[in-house]
């Protein structure tokens, strides 16, 4: 049993390991977007990949502990981004 819960945490060590570059990759993307060349439509598709690599990387940790995915915190953790991307390409998206 021990055995098996050891391996089951290294794998979501590993699967969330994984996520660490597309992460990376959304971030430069995302700068590159609204640093650069202002692009609303290239912010919001990377924003989205990056949410979604997010609640990937969360899930898999919590797989490997043995723990129920579905948490409002994970959900509440992500807000803070959100509005902040918001907050950034408002004066874009109200011209």
């Amino acid at each position: 049993m021990q055995q098996e819960r050891t391996g089951r945490a290294l794998m979501g060590v590993v699967a969330a390991t994984g996520l660490v570059y597309p992460l990376l990759l959304c971030a430069v993307q995302l700068a590159l977007a609204q640093l650069f060349v202002v692009d609303v439509g290239a912010t919001v598709l990377w924003l989205g990949v990056s949410l979604a690599c997010s609640v990937a990387l969360v899930a898999a940790v919590r797989w490997g502990a043995a723990r129920r995915v579905r948490s409002p915190w994970l959900l509440l953790g992500l807000v803070p981004p959100v509005l902040y991307e918001v907050w950034v390409l408002w004066p874009l998206l109200t011209r």
